[in-house]
C-alpha cells in the first residue's frame, strides 16, 4: 500500500500497482488528487444528493421544465474561442485507454481520439492506471505495442489524432485510492492524472489538455467541473482557460439547461455533443414510473424519434449562438465481416446518419471503428467545406418546446414492444454485464458496438416494462420477474463454464426484477465486485 501525507490530506493507494506505472502514482501525482478530491468532495456529494431529490419529483410523475435565469439569456457573452488545432472536428473516435486501443484510436485518421475511461472502459485499477501511463507514453510521443501472438509492433503514426480524454462521471468512487478514509471521486482520479502528468508537455507540443465531460444532470454540476479546473490550472501554474472540455449531453435534465450549462463553463467550452445512447437511458430511467412514457423495442428508439429531432435542433441553436462546437453522436454499428451484403446497408446506414447530422448543422460527428472513419470524413467532406459550421445559427432549434423534448415515436401497434425486443434487451445487458466483470467495457455484439450506454437502454425498458405490466404484443404475454428470470437463466446455461456468466446472471435478474427500486447505474452496482475479485486475485499472488 501506497501512503502519501501532507499537512491535511492523507492518500492511500489499496489497489496493487500494475508494473512500469510506479510515475503515475508518485508522490506529487497523489498529493494533487489528494487535494483536488479534500476540496471538492462537500459539493459533489451534495450534488449527487440532488439527484436523488430530483429522481424523486419525477416518480411522482413531474418533468422538467427551462430554467430562465436573466444572465444566461443574455446576449452579451460567448464561450471560450476555438483554439487553432481543434477548429476541425469532422471525425472523432472514441474507444478504451488499452495501449493497443490508443495507439489505433491515435492512428485511425480522425481528427480526434477521445480516450475513454467511462463507458468504454471497465475501471479495475489496472486498467486505470495502466490506461494513464498509455496516454502519458502516447503525449510524450514514446508509445509502443507488440502484439504477443504474432509479434506484430503498433506505433504512432507522424500525424496522429488530437487527444481528447474522457474521465468518469460524478457518481462513480475510484475505491481503490482513499483521500482522508474516504473513496477518491473516479471523476478527479481520472481527470487529476492526465492533467498533473502532460498539461506541460501538452504546452510545449503546441497543444493542451482537452477532455469529454460525461454523465452531467444540471448547470451546477458544470459548475463544480469549471471550478475544479481553475483551482486545478492555478496549482499547476499555468492560465486559466488553458483546459477545454466539451461536454456530452447525455441526460434529459440536462438537456432543460443546455444555455445554463454552457454558461458556468463558458471560459473552458468546446460545445456540447449529442451522447444520445446515454440521452434515451436517461430519458427511460428518469420517466420510468410514468404510464404514458413507456418505450417501444430498442430499436425504434432512432434520431427519427420527435424527441430526439428537439434535442438535436436545440443543442445545435444552443452551441452555434454561443459560438461554441455542436458535436454529434455515436453510431454504434461495427463493419460486418465475411458478408458483403449486410455490410453495405450497414454502411450505408452509418453514412445516411452522417449525413442527416451534417445536414442539420453538426460541426462534426462520432464513430466506433477505425473503419469507419473514411466513411464519415467522406460525408462531411462533401456538405461541410469549412472546418466547422459555428457560424450557421441553427435556428430550426429556436422554438423547440419542452414538450417537443418530451415526445416518443408513434409506433404501430403489434410491433412496439415484443418478444424478439425483451430476448435481445436480456442478452445485451447480460453480455455486457459479464464482459465487463472481466474488465472490459465495449463488446462487439449483432454487429453494434456495445457499451455501457447501450446496454442501459435495455436495461432501463425491460424493468419500465416489467414494472408497468406490459404485454409483449406478438404474444400476449406479460413481461414479470419470472418470464425475465428465464430468460436470463437460458443464457447463463449456455454459458455456464466461461467467464463470469453466473455472477453476472444474479446480477442481472437483480436489476431488472427489482419491484420498486431501480438502480442508477449498472455500473455502480457491478463496481464492488470487480473491487473485489481484484483483491482476491492480489491476495492470491501474495
Amino acid at each position: 500500500m501506497i501512503t502519501v501525507k501532507t499537512e491535511s490530506i492523507k492518500i492511500e493507494v489499496l489497489g496493487a500497482v500494475p508494473p512500469g506505472t510506479d510515475n503515475i502514482l508518485s508522490e506529487p501525482a497523489l498529493s494533487f488528487v489528494g487535494f483536488l478530491c479534500a476540496k471538492f468532495e462537500g459539493r459533489r456529494q451534495q450534488l449527487l444528493q440532488q439527484r436523488k431529490l430530483t429522481s424523486i419529483e419525477y416518480d411522482s410523475l413531474q418533468v422538467p421544465a427551462f430554467q430562465k435565469r436573466p444572465e444566461v439569456l443574455a446576449d452579451d457573452w460567448l464561450c471560450a474561442s476555438v483554439p487553432p488545432d481543434v477548429e476541425d472536428r469532422r471525425v472523432e473516435i472514441t474507444g478504451p485507454v488499452g495501449r493497443k486501443m490508443v495507439i489505433n484510436g491515435l492512428n485511425s485518421g480522425a481528427n480526434v481520439y477521445m480516450a475513454d475511461f467511462e463507458d468504454s472502459t471497465s475501471p479495475t485499477f489496472k486498467n486505470v492506471i495502466e490506461g494513464q501511463q498509455n496516454l502519458k507514453d502516447a503525449v510524450d510521443g514514446t508509445i509502443s505495442y507488440v502484439n504477443p501472438r504474432d509479434g506484430k509492433l503498433y506505433e504512432l503514426c507522424d500525424n496522429p489524432s488530437t487527444l481528447f480524454v474522457r474521465p468518469r462521471g460524478w457518481h462513480l468512487d475510484e475505491a481503490h485510492i482513499l483521500v482522508n478514509g474516504i473513496p477518491a471521486s473516479g471523476s478527479i482520479v481520472d481527470f487529476a492524472l492526465f492533467f498533473y502528468h502532460n498539461v506541460n508537455a501538452l504546452l510545449a507540443k503546441g497543444t493542451r489538455p482537452y477532455f469529454y465531460l460525461p454523465k452531467l444532470e444540471t448547470s451546477l454540476e458544470a459548475r463544480l467541473w469549471n471550478d475544479v479546473f481553475i483551482v486545478a490550472q492555478s496549482y499547476m501554474g499555468v492560465q486559466r482557460g488553458t483546459i477545454r472540455a466539451t461536454i456530452l449531453l447525455e441526460t434529459i435534465t440536462a438537456a432543460y439547461e443546455m444555455e445554463e450549462i454552457l454558461y458556468e463553463i463558458r471560459d473552458h467550452s468546446l460545445g456540447l455533443n449529442c451522447g444520445r445512447w446515454d440521452y434515451l437511458f436517461s430519458y427511460i430511467k428518469k420517466f420510468k414510473l410514468h404510464p404514458t412514457k413507456v418505450t417501444p423495442d430498442r430499436k425504434h428508439l432512432t434520431m427519427e424519434t420527435p424527441l430526439m429531432q428537439a434535442y438535436v435542433k436545440r443543442l445545435i441553436y444552443i452551441c452555434h449562438k454561443r459560438g461554441t462546437f455542436a458535436m454529434g453522436g455515436m453510431s454504434a454499428a461495427i463493419p460486418i465481416k465475411n458478408d458483403p451484403s449486410a455490410n453495405t446497408k450497414a454502411m450505408d446506414k452509418i453514412k445516411d446518419d452522417k449525413m442527416r447530422e451534417c445536414i442539420a448543422g453538426h460541426d462534426g460527428s462520432w464513430v466506433a471503428h477505425p473503419a469507419l472513419v473514411s466513411l464519415a470524413k467522406s460525408v462531411f467532406n462533401e456538405h461541410m467545406k469549412t472546418p466547422n459550421q459555428i457560424y450557421k445559427p441553427g435556428l430550426a432549434g429556436q422554438n423547440v418546446s419542452e414538450k417537443d423534448l418530451l415526445q416518443l415515436p408513434t409506433v404501430q401497434y403489434g410491433s412496439a414492444i415484443t418478444s424478439e425486443g425483451l430476448q435481445k434487451g436480456v442478452q445485451i445487458v447480460l453480455a455486457y454485464t459479464e464482459a465487463w466483470l472481466r474488465g472490459i467495457g465495449c463488446i462487439p455484439l449483432n454487429h453494434h458496438m456495445e457499451d455501457a450506454a447501450t446496454a442501459e437502454i435495455s436495461r432501463a425498458q425491460i424493468w419500465q416494462w416489467r414494472h408497468h405490466g406490459i404485454k409483449t404484443e406478438d404474444d400476449g404475454i406479460i413481461i414479470t420477474a419470472e418470464r425475465i428470470r428465464n430468460i436470463v437463466m437460458e443464457e447463463v446455461d449456455k454459458n455456464k463454464n466461461k467467464g463470469r456468466w453466473q455472477l453476472a446472471g444474479k446480477l442481472v435478474t437483480e436489476m431488472l426484477t427489482k419491484s420498486t427500486h431501480f438502480d442508477d447505474f449498472l455500473t455502480s452496482v457491478c463496481y464492488p465486485h470487480i473491487v473485489q475479485i481484484e483483491n482476491v486475485s492480489v491476495s492470491s499472488k501474495l
